[in-house]
């Protein structure tokens, strides 16, 4: 038996900011970064929001936010009797808001609290999930936070906050969505419902990311990829994801590296991996993964013969999209040197194995899986 809960309201579209201005006599906590902070998107959010409502502003989050980060956060606002928590950024600042929400509910700080998010990337579609991603700098690893304590009441979704994101966040951000819509297809815990979800956001992934990547002001390709990202974030908040975001969050981690352009890098390879794929001959030998591969490439009209053409194809479609939004090909070439590599690997791949992402990856890796495919990853 699968728990499906579909527990966020969404406002959608033009204007959807609007929402905010129904928040009256209210003490909303902001939390968001530094450049948010100082932009006029801030601004503009808070031109919605009615003069009664008292506003506090958290604005300290970091990229790949550390727990100190969050624990900051919440002695920051501790004399503020919060009633609204607006989560407003991409994955870290969003992330960095469930996980106070969470310690704060643990110490009875925000029982009584609605949790509302607006996202101002298209990749993590965290405003949709019950994950959060935290960092352990001592240790170079982040740890997933899985609890459906943190899934946001409301999320704001105006494609317009995402206009001016430049392309190489674009092309990391969408490359994160097209990892989390595939990994939630082939996921162990995949059912019809996750299926049509993913299938839609790789749909849109391959229609709309490229015109987003070359121009930013592309309305309909903005507003396509938003949707991609939140139906991804729902089909994996569902189904759960994969071993790639099983490698990804150690090396990240552990090399410095966005989260959409390590994904990126590992992708090929782990699809490769999981679909009995060896030293790339494309043998005849399927597993059920690469079944599931190919019919992405059906659905996509990629040539799938077989199981063995589709998992080809799908392969070089996503290589031929990194190449065009210039996602590096390898750990190599992002700048991860021999020694790094050879330091680091066997650390990264017992992290991988550790976390809870990798659990419904569609073949159970052992340590050497892990570290072959680091290994194809860096070359």
């Amino acid at each position: 038996m699968q728990k499906i809960r579909f527990g966020t309201t969404l406002y959608i579209g033009e204007e959807s900011l609007k929402r905010l201005s129904d928040f009256k006599n209210e003490k909303i906590l902001i939390v968001t970064d530094s450049f948010i902070a100082s932009s006029d998107l801030l601004s503009r959010i808070r031109s919605y929001i009615d003069s009664s409502t008292e506003i506090m502003v958290f604005s300290e989050v970091i990229p790949d936010p550390p727990i100190d980060n969050i624990v900051a956060g919440l002695e920051y606002s501790k004399d503020f009797p919060a009633t609204i928590l607006l989560a407003i950024g991409g994955g870290s600042a969003i992330d960095a808001a469930k996980a106070m929400f969470y310690f704060g509910k643990l110490t009875e700080r925000f029982n009584e609290i609605r949790f509302v998010a607006i996202p101002t990337t298209s990749g993590t579609g965290s405003e949709v999930t019950d994950f959060s991603i935290i960092t352990d700098d001592e240790k170079g690893t982040k740890y997933p936070l899985i609890t459906d304590e943190i899934l946001p009441d409301e999320a704001i979704l105006d494609s317009g906050l995402v206009a001016g994101l430049p392309p190489r966040q674009t092309a990391d951000t969408g490359i994160d969505v097209l990892t989390h819509a595939i990994e939630a297809y082939v996921s162990t815990s995949a059912n019809d419902i996750s299926d049509a979800l993913s299938e839609k956001a790789i749909r849109y992934v391959f229609t709309y990311l490229d015109r987003a990547y070359k121009d930013g002001n592309d309305k309909e390709a903005r507003e396509k990829m938003h949707m991609a990202s939140t139906m991804a974030g729902m089909a994996f908040n569902i189904a759960s994801l994969g071993l790639n975001h099983g490698i990804a969050h150690a090396a990240g981690a552990r090399w410095h590296i966005p989260h959409g352009r390590i994904n990126g890098i590992l992708l090929p390879n782990v699809i490769r991996y999981n679909a009995g794929v060896i030293k790339g001959n494309y043998t005849k030998n399927t597993t059920p993964a690469a079944n599931r591969y190919a019919e992405i490439a059906r659905f996509l009209g990629l040539n799938a013969g077989n199981a063995q053409m589709g998992v080809r194809s799908l392969v070089n479609a996503i290589l031929a999209l990194e190449k065009r939004l210039s996602i590096p090909k390898s750990l190599s070439e992002w700048g991860v040197s021999k020694e790094q590599f050879e330091s680091d690997k066997n650390v990264i791949a017992e992290a991988a194995l550790a976390d809870r992402c990798t659990a419904t990856n569609p073949i159970a890796p052992t340590r050497e899986d892990v570290i072959s495919i680091l290994g194809k990853s860096f070359i």
